[in-house]
């Protein structure tokens, strides 16, 4: 599902930023893909918290792309939106782009990824999202 256009920054905030570290790479400056995975868990986790007003779980990875290698020094923004709900679960779609630092600013969309948590209690079992607010 393409949210944004892929070769510029989104409108608005992105939900994460962050720009990785030489021991976030292997020897030669690519950054490791599960660190990626990481940060996208996090920044998919954000807008289901939030929407779930309490503690979720990562329940499943329901598909993740790695469009463009993410380097040393690359300003990585994440942007995640809920694109479905379930009783307990949340869907997030989360979007990645790099800004590499060179000389003339380059934007590349990096990664893709749709993430589905679960709404849990203070048990850790799944509990009913709370109703949205009426407006």
């Amino acid at each position: 599902m393409k949210l944004f256009d892929e070769s510029s920054l989104p409108e608005g905030m992105p939900t994460l930023r962050v720009m990785p570290m030489p021991s976030d790479a292997n020897v030669h400056g690519d950054v490791f893909g599960g660190w990626i995975m990481a940060q996208v868990d996090i920044a998919g986790a954000i807008p289901a918290v939030r929407r779930a007003n309490g503690r979720v779980g990562t329940v499943a990875v329901n598909s993740f792309v790695f469009k463009q290698p993410v380097f040393v020094g690359d300003l990585l923004s994440f942007y995640a939106k809920i694109v479905k709900t379930g009783t307990t679960s949340i869907t997030v779609t989360v979007e990645v782009y790099a800004e590499r630092n060179r000389l003339q600013a380059e934007i590349v969309k990096v990664t893709e990824a749709t993430l589905t948590y679960v709404a849990t209690g203070e048990n850790r079992r799944p509990r009913v999202l709370p109703p949205l607010p009426a407006n």
